[in-house]
């Protein structure tokens, strides 16, 4: 093991595939840029020549088309969009073109791809660059969505993107590019779409939690140990398919379940894991599940609005203390001077 930041993670997923197969292209607005896409594209044009590595038009719905017909031709295209915001004019492209090729001919024709889009929060987003829409993803046949936590998750599991034969859809939250932690050695390292992680073993109470908010569940619990509250962190990876038998395993032992999502409640990925765990639990369950999630309404841009509207490691501890009717002080837990900023490293919305 070495210690690597989540961007340095991913630069170094993309060199990989990149050496190893000749098939691999990356391209996409800002991916030769001196920033390199928060570092995760940097040197990648100079290691592998302008025809494998390059920037392209702002003209999101053409670019993935280009994507879908470079990937039919047995090419492997990683799209790069700086936001998931400014992927959405690519919808009919990645609908009902990338994820239905399979389906429609049989399982005889591949489209290999997968697209990085880049979702979460930060002062000065705004309503058009902060959205997370995974549940769209999630709830159309034929794409895999992936959100990953921690360093090793973010170089495994977009190798293991890559050679995946079907669209991908790979999720990195911006708080988390600048996060440190423990990746293998080992080149070609890969973690299995489709599978989650217990990150903390528990047995009073499940927590479901998704990218960033994984790292919010992993403050909460180190306070509700504190106070008694013994809690299973379940770190998703991957939002479509749903590991659900390491769900269904954690609350047959703690009976409670709470679920973190980065996006609105309504209609998300954790409303879809609560009526699943409802429905199969409903006598087993010692309390009705939880979400935490974003409100239905959109991402303020002021700074002193979002500082309502965002949920944190103290929304956490407060919902589960009330699963058991405990009174728990936040009132100087996880405080810090910016509630919109993550660390010191982070300058602005771009």
């Amino acid at each position: 093991m070495r210690e690597l930041t989540f961007s340095k993670a991913i630069n170094e997923a993309l060199e990989t595939a990149m050496r190893i197969d000749d098939s691999v292209i990356k391209y996409g607005l800002g991916v030769t840029d001196p920033l390199g896409v928060f570092n995760t594209t940097l040197d990648l044009e100079e290691k592998f020549g302008k025809d494998r590595v390059f920037d392209m038009p702002t003209s999101e719905n053409a670019m993935t088309g280009v994507a879908v017909g470079a990937s039919i031709g047995g090419l492997k295209p990683v799209m790069t969009h700086q936001r998931l915001d400014f992927f959405l004019l690519a919808m009919d492209q990645l609908v009902n073109n990338a994820a239905k090729w399979n389906f429609m001919f049989g399982g005889n024709s591949s489209v290999p791809i997968t697209i990085r889009l880049i979702i979460g929060r930060g002062w000065g987003q705004g309503p058009t660059h902060a959205q997370s829409l995974q549940a769209w993803f999630a709830h159309i046949p034929g794409l895999k969505v992936v959100m990953p936590t921690t360093p090793q998750d973010a170089k495994g599991l977009l190798l293991e993107s890559i050679f995946d034969p079907n669209p991908v859809i790979f999720l990195e939250h911006r708080w988390l590019h600048n996060m440190v932690g423990d990746v293998p050695e080992d080149d070609d390292f890969r973690v299995a779409i489709g599978k989650c992680e217990i990150l903390k073993s528990g047995n009073d109470v499940t927590i479901v939690s998704m990218s960033y908010m994984s790292i919010e569940a992993i403050h909460a619990a180190e306070k509700l140990t504190e106070n008694g509250i013994s809690c299973e962190i379940i770190d998703l990876k991957t939002v479509s398919p749903v590991d659900w038998e390491t769900i269904y395993e954690s609350v047959e032992k703690t009976k409670r379940i709470i679920v973190l999502d980065t996006s609105s409640e309504f209609a998300s990925i954790a409303s879809d894991i609560v009526a699943k765990v409802s429905t199969k639990f409903f006598n087993v369950l010692k309390s009705a599940p939880q979400i935490i999630a974003l409100p239905d309404v959109h991402s303020p841009t002021s700074y002193h609005l979002s500082g309502n509207y965002y949920k944190d490691a103290k929304d956490i501890v407060v919902e589960i203390a009330n699963m058991f009717d405990k009174n728990i002080d936040v009132s100087d837990f996880m405080t810090k001077e910016h509630h919109d900023i993550p660390g010191d490293w982070f300058k602005g919305p771009f």
